[in-house]
């Protein structure tokens, strides 16, 4: 990208010096948005919290994620979890999602694939994945890279929303790790 610009982190638990993105620090490939940073926590402790869907609405950088629908950790691939939603875009902003968890190794990668909740636990999925992925970065802290891929988005559903991809500014995803950093070292 262009233009692009970083800033430095200022959230707790992120290492001064640690380059939090505004919109040029978070990579484009493709049909993948990625970022990165590095907590000053175990990877243990950061997966802990990805794995506490109740844990996600403070994690989000967009203001999207309202609150669990479930009560349960996440424990496994194949999972799902339902949450509460809000867009301004989306007919009255109110929608719920069923999200499937696709990648589960703990403490090093966590992923799920949005779909719409049809109400029986199998969640029409439309093609976009989260994934965090994170790896050991000095004696006592953790590389964290958040991965949002649209690329399996049907072209059809596509024309069908009221936005492009990704559907949130670039710097969401540095957002989010900012807030995951602030719920880790608290």
């Amino acid at each position: 990208m262009t233009g692009s610009s970083t800033k430095q982190a200022g959230a707790p638990g992120v290492r001064s010096g640690t380059q939090l993105s505004s919109q040029g620090g978070t990579t484009m490939t493709g049909e993948t948005l990625s970022a990165t940073t590095i907590i000053d926590a175990p990877a243990e402790a950061i997966f802990a919290v990805l794995g506490d869907p109740a844990k996600h609405a403070a994690i989000d950088g967009t203001g999207s994620v309202r609150e669990p629908l479930d009560s349960q950790h996440l424990t496994a691939a194949g999972q799902v979890f339902r949450m509460a939603m809000y867009n301004d875009n989306a007919p009255g902003g109110h929608y719920k999602m069923a999200n499937r968890v696709q990648v589960f190794d703990p403490p090093r990668a966590i992923s799920w694939e949005p779909g719409m909740d049809t109400g029986d636990s199998n969640p029409q999925i439309v093609g976009h994945i989260w994934r965090y992925d994170l790896a050991p970065a000095g004696p006592s802290g953790t590389e964290v890279t958040l991965s949002y891929d649209w690329s399996a988005v049907p072209g059809s559903l596509r024309q069908r929303l009221p936005f492009p991809f990704p559907p949130f500014a670039p710097d969401h995803l540095s957002n989010s790790l900012a807030h995951l950093a602030e719920l880790v070292t608290g």
